[in-house]
């Protein structure tokens, strides 16, 4: 199962933390983590292994789009930060649209993904 972590800048810590209170799942064989660049290198400070894409500005929320059409993605956890305004807004409204369409779960949020989670274990 291919899952894609994603974190703007001011949720990059609530994603650490949850990475971290679900390492033993991330760490399993058959889990494969996607990341857009910043949130891959903070995973792998964790010790997880992360295919990094582009980061997300530069387009790896785009990258990461793609794959969910591709049907590459099963799983999406965006902690988004919505009091902040962001450049790449439109490719952020793509991945959640690419999601919506290919009917892929998406969690915008620590709660969401924790409720995501607890469907895998």
């Amino acid at each position: 199962m291919e899952i894609a972590i994603i974190a703007h800048d001011g949720k990059k810590d609530e994603m650490v933390v949850f990475l971290s209170q679900n390492l033993e799942l991330f760490k399993q064989d058959h889990i494969k983590l996607i990341a857009t660049g910043t949130t891959g290198k903070k995973a792998e400070d964790l010790g997880l292994k992360v295919t990094r894409m582009l980061s997300g500005p530069l387009g790896g929320d785009a990258q990461i789009a793609a794959r969910v059409a591709e049907g590459k993605t099963q799983m999406v956890f965006f902690f988004r930060d919505p009091l902040n305004a962001h450049p790449h807004e439109p490719d952020i409204m793509m991945l959640m649209r690419q999601c919506d369409v290919h009917n892929v779960p998406l969690a915008s949020n620590p709660a969401t993904a924790e409720l995501l989670i607890k469907s895998i274990m």
